[in-house]
C-alpha cells in the first residue's frame, strides 16, 4: 500500500471540511478524486501531502505516519500540484522547474548533471522544452499549469497529487496530460471535474460530497445515474464506452423553453 488515510477530519472554525475520510491507494495506481465544488477535495489533498494537520485521524506512507517523516524526506517523495499555484516573479520557465530539485540538494551544494537531466526530462514530458528560456509572465494559463506539473515531475517523486491539473488546458492538452499521468510509474491522486476523463484514465475513483466519501471503487461501479443525480445534481445516462470499456456519461439538456412570439 502506498498512501493510506485513516479517519481524517479537518475543520475551519466550526465548519467541518473533511469528515471522517478513509482511503487507500496501491503503488502505481491512478485515483480520481471527484465531487462538487466545496466537497473537500482540495483540503483532502493538502492533508495527504502533509501540508495540513488533521484534527483527527492519520495519513500513512507505506504504513508509517507522515508526522514521523522529515519535511525533506516528504518533499523527495510526494509532489503536490495545486490549483492556483502562481508566482509574482518574472522568472524563466527553467528556473520554475528547477525548484523541484530543492529537496534533492544538500545546503550549499552545486548544480549537478542529474539535476539538469531531471529538469530537461520534466519539461519534455509536458511539451514545454522549447519554452525553457521564456519568461513566466509571457505564458498562457495552460502553459503555466504545464510548467507547474514539470516542476513536480522534476522532484522525481514516487507519489504525485494534482488538484484540477487540466484547468486552463485546451482539450488536446487535457487528454495528453491525463494520458501522461496514467502512464507514469507513480502513485497518482487527481482531483478532477470531468467525470468522463476520470473514467477513461483512472484505476479507482473516490467521490466526495460535503466532506465525506460517498462512493469509491472502479469507475464502472462508481459512476451511476443515481450518483450523478444525487451528488452532482444532473440528469444523465451512463453507457459503456466502445472505445475504452468504461462508463461514458451522456448529459441530458433540459427542454428548450417554448418560443414566445414578439409583439407586432
Amino acid at each position: 500500500m502506498s498512501i493510506r488515510a485513516e479517519n481524517l477530519s479537518w475543520s475551519i472554525g466550526k465548519t467541518l471540511i473533511v469528515d471522517d475520510v478513509s482511503l487507500a491507494i496501491n503503488q502505481g495506481q491512478v485515483m480520481g478524486l471527484l465531487g462538487p465544488n466545496g466537497s473537500g477535495k482540495s483540503s483532502l489533498l493538502r492533508l495527504l501531502a502533509g501540508l495540513r494537520r488533521p484534527d483527527k485521524g492519520q495519513v500513512l506512507l507505506d504504513g508509517k505516519d507522515i508526522r514521523q517523516i522529515g519535511r525533506r524526506a516528504m518533499a523527495k517523495r510526494i509532489a503536490l500540484v495545486e490549483q492556483h499555484a502562481s508566482t509574482e516573479s518574472n522568472v524563466r520557465v527553467r528556473d520554475v522547474v528547477r525548484l523541484g530539485r530543492i529537496p534533492h540538494r544538500p545546503p550549499l551544494s552545486g548544480w549537478t548533471k542529474s539535476d539538469d537531466e531531471a529538469v530537461a526530462n520534466a519539461l519534455a514530458r509536458v511539451g514545454m522544452e522549447e519554452r525553457r528560456d521564456q519568461y513566466w509572465h509571457s505564458l498562457s494559463g495552460g502553459e503555466r499549469q504545464r510548467v507547474h506539473i514539470a516542476r513536480a515531475l522534476a522532484q522525481t517523486p514516487t507519489e504525485i497529487l494534482l488538484d484540477e491539473p487540466t484547468n486552463h488546458l485546451d482539450i488536446q492538452h487535457q487528454i495528453e496530460l491525463l494520458r501522461l499521468i496514467s502512464l507514469l510509474s507513480l502513485t497518482s491522486i487527481i482531483a478532477l471535474h470531468d467525470l468522463n476523463h476520470a473514467a477513461m484514465f483512472c484505476d479507482q475513483l473516490v467521490v466526495m460530497d460535503k466532506g465525506r466519501i460517498v462512493a469509491c471503487g472502479p469507475a464502472g461501479s462508481v459512476i451511476t445515474e443515481a450518483l450523478l443525480r444525487d451528488v452532482f445534481r444532473v440528469d444523465a445516462r451512463v453507457e459503456t464506452s466502445p472505445y475504452h470499456g468504461g462508463p461514458h456519461i451522456h448529459y441530458l439538456a433540459d427542454p428548450l423553453p417554448q418560443a414566445v412570439p414578439l409583439p407586432s
